[in-house]
């Protein structure tokens, strides 16, 4: 049980390092990729040689890298694990039979096609989701049905004190040192899937501004993809209006249908008059991806996104793909990782979504960067530090969950990124020796992968200086032993702090 437990969480650690990976620039993606085929050192003086002939130094040329699976696996007959216990629960106020089980190959011989609108298939009765739910069960839930039952997810405690006016985002720092000994994955905090702060109407405007410049890159989705984005959006509006209930509610009329008050931008949006997605970019700041299963393979593939903050690359590019097409640029993918993330997604629960971060040093705070965007040129040069002063240089944090939708089957992958100045990690305890240690002694390939190359000259004196300092005025243990922090993903002290900085 241990060993399947730890095989899991590699495979998601995994995962969601592919994400981080799909997040950097195609620029990016080169260095990273030319620096692990010719990796000798790695010093922020002294950048490597790029090369993308040579094998890494780790493998002998004669030698094959070692195939991380079994023959491969017919995903066609894997399910994800049914809930179907949860209906009855879910329609609760409904005047309706039982549920009864349902055979898994009757399912398998009746599921819904790949393309297909749940809303107009034909006999509905007989037409199955992944998840062993008739197309009848689905319609005779309605709308906005309780998601918390049929997942086994609660939805969030309110959030009663909350002012978006004053509030700021948790001090996320996925910093891990060493990297063998830690998993970067936990189990979600569900009080905090969709986090707001005080730049929400400004993040709000500025990814509609995105869309109508970028359309179909930051916004697109593929028929089948129906049932996938109508659930995401109504869990999405009905976290908000459990977590924030003094700003957001959700009301029904006939003429209307459902209606979405924004307490904070103060409008409405009549949910039926727009697609889910649109729902979604009018009011939650954050990026959703909806990955659907091919009932004629078994596998996941990207039918529909709102991503915002992609670096490089965007929907369009990627529309349609099957994951171990979106993730083909990544080296030795298929021959160590395909096989586990394959599985993974075969067999993830609904009632276990998983948190977790990603982390990089940027300039200035990029949020979206099309291929060919000028700010992909900062990547490949140390400015001279007249030209970058401390000021500029940013942590980013892309802070991912991951989880399965409890009727169509499909999985979300849900991300944010989140800025923060490097000159606040002075004042933040073990922080800059944390950083220090992994700019330094990291190992070389996730050195390159973080590409932290072009501001090192700049970032690494400072945070010596602050790493005397803390241990000089007794903040931290003079000569303290570092490793990933207790209090990981943040820092001891962040609670007290962040909430003194916002008030509540």
């Amino acid at each position: 049980m241990l060993s399947e437990h730890y095989a899991l969480a590699t495979a998601v650690g995994l995962l969601l390092s592919i994400l981080s990976f799909l997040l950097m620039s195609k620029s990016q993606q080169k260095v990273l990729y030319d620096r692990l085929s010719s990796w000798t050192s790695l010093t922020s003086s002294h950048p490597p040689t790029l090369s993308s002939k040579t094998p890494p130094p780790s493998i002998p040329p004669n030698k094959k890298s070692p195939v991380n699976a079994p023959p491969p696996v017919d995903y066609k007959d894997v399910f994800p694990p049914w809930r179907r216990q949860s209906l009855t629960i879910a329609r609760k106020d409904k005047c309706l039979d039982a549920v009864s089980e349902i055979p898994e190959f009757l399912v398998r011989e009746r599921l819904i096609p790949f393309t297909a609108d749940y809303r107009t298939c034909k006999a509905p009765a007989t037409t199955y989701t992944p998840m062993g739910i008739s197309l009848s069960e689905v319609a005779s839930l309605g709308d906005f049905t309780d998601y918390a039952e049929l997942s086994g997810v609660p939805l969030p405690e309110p959030y009663r004190e909350f002012r978006i006016e004053l509030a700021l985002p948790r001090p996320y720092r996925p910093l891990r040192w060493g990297y063998h000994q830690t998993m970067s994955l936990n189990r979600l905090q569900t009080d905090w899937w969709l986090e707001l702060e005080r730049t929400y109407a400004e993040k709000i405007k500025e990814r509609k501004e995105l869309f109508d410049k970028n359309g179909t890159m930051v916004l697109d989705y593929l028929p089948g993809s129906e049932l996938g984005c109508k659930e995401v959006m109504e869990m999405a509006l009905q976290f908000l209006c459990a977590r924030y209930p003094q700003y957001f509610s959700l009301s029904k009329s006939e003429d209307k249908g459902y209606v979405f008050h924004n307490g904070i931008l103060h409008n409405q949006t009549i949910v039926g008059d727009m697609h889910p997605l649109h729902v979604l970019l009018e009011n939650v700041p954050e990026d959703f991806a909806v990955m659907i299963r091919n009932p004629d393979d078994g596998f996941y593939y990207f039918r529909a996104g709102l991503l915002c903050s992609s670096l490089g690359w965007s929907v369009k590019s990627k529309l349609g793909m099957q994951l171990k097409e979106i993730h083909s640029p990544i080296p030795d993918y298929k021959e160590k990782m395909e096989f586990s993330m394959d599985r993974y997604f075969s067999k993830l629960p609904t009632a276990n979504p998983i948190q977790r971060g990603s982390w990089g040093l940027e300039i200035d705070t990029p949020l979206f960067m099309p291929p060919g965007d000028p700010h992909e040129k900062y990547r490949e040069v140390q400015l001279p530090e007249t030209e970058l002063p401390l000021s500029r240089i940013h942590l980013r944090v892309d802070w991912q969950t991951l989880r399965r939708l409890p009727l169509s089957g499909a999985i979300i992958f849900n991300f944010k990124a989140l800025f923060t100045p490097v000159e606040d990690f002075r004042h933040e305890p073990y922080i800059p020796a944390l950083l220090l240690t992994i700019l330094q002694h990291g190992k070389p390939n996730i050195m390159a992968y973080k590409n932290t190359w072009h501001v090192e000259h700049v970032v690494l004196t400072a945070l010596r200086a602050w790493q005397q300092e803390q241990e000089d005025k007794g903040v931290v243990p003079r000569g303290w032993e570092v490793g990933t922090l207790a209090e990981a993903p943040f820092f001891p002290g962040w609670e007290e702090s962040w909430r003194g900085k916002q008030g509540f």
